[in-house]
């Protein structure tokens, strides 16, 4: 879809769906690809590249509109989320490398197991809310674990650091819930950075959805952030905990589609 072809319906389009990912932000401290990426497949025909670009690109402002509410708190680790970017960016990477080199289907059902451990362990660990991360040695090289991990699935899935960093920094390393939401907002913003660079240079961001989409997102991720301050820790985490479940059954679905799809494909 070109620039030249912006219509009333699309602005209207790309501006929900910018609402609802802003909201999704700030409430959880993802990107807001997950609702971004089938959102402009399903609403505008754009395909999963297209998508998936354009998406990225978007994330650069609403992650940076939430860093800043969560930051007006002392709700960011500022080091931590650049160790993670740091690392994250290298292990992208590696992923993409992987690619054609590993069986994806595996891959992606072992994620949405992982997912389902997570959604436990979030019933199991609830973390204070004025936990705070303390930087060692021994901190930072789990940090680094933590990026290069979310780096290549990134590069492999196509998922988004967040839904790694969040809990990773709520389950290891004890921080409270908002510190790791407003760490991994932080994070994103290089790596989405970079990304967008690069799917630039490919043509792979419709840059008019891509603004629309973002300054969108940015009018709620701050509700989204105020409302995530507002919850206490254990309601947060039922509701990160539905979030990831919707996230694992949307993997799924898209995986059982496209393998049903095949046999339709074989059997015609």
């Amino acid at each position: 879809m070109s620039a030249s072809r912006i219509s009333p319906r699309l602005v209207l389009a790309c501006i929900g769906v910018g609402l609802l990912a802003g909201t999704l932000s700030g409430l959880f401290g993802v990107g807001g690809g997950i609702v971004i990426v089938p959102m402009l497949s399903l609403l505008l025909g754009f395909d999963h590249r297209l998508a998936a670009g354009t998406s990225l690109a978007a994330i650069v402002p609403t992650a940076t509109v939430g860093v800043v509410s969560y930051a007006t708190h002392g709700s960011v680790a500022w080091i931590p989320a650049l160790i993670i970017a740091a690392a994250a960016v290298v292990g992208a990477q590696g992923g993409t490398w992987l690619l054609h080199r590993l069986p994806l289907d595996a891959l992606r059902w072992g994620f949405i197991a992982f997912l389902g451990f997570v959604v436990v362990m979030l019933f199991v660990v609830v973390p204070s809310r004025d936990a705070g991360f303390d930087l060692t040695w021994l901190s930072a090289l789990g940090l680094i674990g933590v990026g290069l991990f979310a780096g290549v699935l990134s590069g492999l899935l196509g998922v988004g650091g967040g839904i790694i960093v969040v809990p990773a920094l709520m389950l290891l390393f004890g921080t409270s819930d908002l510190l790791a939401r407003g760490t991994s907002l932080l994070m994103m913003i290089p790596t989405a950075a970079s990304g967008t660079v690069g799917n630039l240079r490919r043509g792979n961001v419709n840059v008019p959805v891509a603004l629309i989409v973002g300054a969108s997102a940015c009018l709620t991720t701050t509700l989204g952030a105020h409302a995530a301050k507002l919850m206490g820790p254990v309601a947060s985490n039922v509701l990160f905990s539905l979030f990831i479940v919707f996230v694992a059954g949307h993997m799924a679905w898209d995986m059982l589609r496209g393998r049903g799809e095949d046999l339709d494909t074989e059997g015609s």
